[in-house]
């Protein structure tokens, strides 16, 4: 195994700066923090070769929320992608994941790679662009291009390594109805059945860890065999995936790799709770980074909305990072317009979760401000308390100026009891 310094040994003995720094970002004590990365329930993903704004996940920190761009075989424009990742990143998003699939890849991601935030890619993607299908990657291929992400400058890689024989005879022995939906987990699966061989990235695990320890580069471990449809929620092949990811997690954390848990697709709302909690204990508390959870199949459209409510419940469960669900999920690559609206969708739900985290969580400053805005029918206040202002102001004004919202105008209940109450307390 090959072991460096990384930051995980690091924080098991100091502070180290860029520690301080998201420490002091989050409000939360350093040594605290050191700590808790040390111990795997915190992950800073920053490789060395670039430098951007810092981005800590996991427990005690405010949930974050990651956008995917990237261009596709039927539609290759990489300007709109950074269009798009731009975009995102100024309306909240704390990370971008480069999904690219046309075009030149390594040039795209290069351009990617400009933005200041954390970048994440799923090699394997452009594995199998190389090879001309998924079934023809073979290991030496996958590893190499998984070596460029990370010379290029990567910052977090998904990888499917529990996307196994095991979890492949799971899905065999309790078939699902919409089978394997990530992108990846199929890869793999092509893969394995070629060649009648076991996934690379799970049989040669240490060596894949050996590649991210090397470049400083946090493993998001992916989940290859997560339900694409709430019918699936209760078959078998997301458990057995579940139960080796919580395996390779402890061995990357034993390697000094910084590591994430990716999970658990669409299920009932009712079924959320459980599944975070078991996912977090069975990878030792490793941050949990979630697309939804979608909680029904038949709002295409409005599967950013579905995937919010989902989103909120996880992080109320312990989830830490949302994946950005965009309006087109489901239907066609995203436009700018639907990476706005997803994007700010997904840092409602990333709030909504944050104000269930501590004890009367929901009595932040910043809520009894508005509270307070509102009593006074503080319009300027509002919008700069409002997480989206901009919006808010345009709905508010385009009746005309007023003192209350054109819907109750002079039936205004906020301003009736204010007079009411001034009223009493005069007597």
């Amino acid at each position: 195994m090959f072991l460096m310094d990384s930051l995980i040994r690091r924080c098991a003995h100091s502070i180290p700066p860029e520690v301080e720094v998201v420490a002091r970002d989050e409000g939360i004590d350093a040594a605290t923090m050191s700590r808790a990365i040390a111990q795997g329930w915190v992950v800073i993903p920053a490789n060395p070769k670039r430098q951007h704004r810092l981005c800590a996940i996991g427990e005690g920190c405010r949930v974050k929320v990651n956008v995917n761009i990237g261009t596709s075989g039927a539609r290759c424009d990489p300007d709109l992608e950074c269009t798009k990742g731009k975009a995102a990143l100024e309306n909240g998003a704390d990370t971008l994941m480069d999904l690219s699939t046309g075009g030149d890849l390594a040039a795209i991601r290069k351009k990617i790679l400009t933005f200041d935030s954390p970048i994440g890619t799923v090699p394997v993607y452009e594995a199998v662009r190389r090879a001309g299908n998924a079934a023809d990657v073979d290991a030496d291929l996958l590893f190499r291009v998984i070596r460029e992400h990370c010379e290029q400058g990567v910052d977090f890689l998904t990888l499917h390594c529990g996307v196994n024989r095991e979890s492949l005879a799971a899905l065999k022995a309790d078939p699902r109805l919409m089978g394997v939906v990530s992108r990846g987990g199929v890869f793999h699966c092509a893969m394995m059945v070629k060649r009648d061989e076991e996934n690379p990235l799970f049989s040669e695990y240490d060596y894949l860890l050996d590649i991210l320890s090397e470049y400083s580069v946090t493993i998001s471990l992916g989940d290859g065999m997560r339900p694409g449809c709430i019918q699936d929620s209760e078959r078998l092949a997301k458990s057995v995936e579940y139960i080796t990811l919580g395996k390779l997690a402890k061995r990357a954390l034993s390697s000094g790799v910084q590591r994430m848990i990716e999970g658990p697709g669409h299920m009932p709302l009712n079924h959320i709770g459980y599944n975070i909690r078991m996912i977090k204990e069975i990878t030792d508390r490793a941050p949990l980074y979630l697309l939804g959870p979608l909680v029904t199949d038949i709002a295409p459209g409005y599967d950013h909305i579905v995937s919010a409510i989902g989103g909120a419940v996880a992080c109320m469960n312990g989830a830490d990072f949302l994946c950005m669900v965009s309006p087109s999920e489901h239907l066609a690559l995203p436009l700018v317009e639907d990476i706005v609206e997803g994007t700010r969708v997904a840092k409602i739900a990333a709030h909504i979760g944050d104000l269930t985290k501590k004890e009367r969580g929901y009595q932040t400053p910043h809520e009894i401000q508005m509270a307070e805005a509102r009593k006074r029918l503080d319009w300027d206040t509002q919008f700069q308390l409002a997480l989206f202002g901009d919006v808010a102001k345009k709905i508010h004004e385009r009746d005309g100026e007023r003192e209350t919202c054109s819907m109750c105008g002079d039936l205004c209940a906020v301003k009736m009891i204010q007079e009411i109450l001034e009223k009493i307390n005069k007597k």
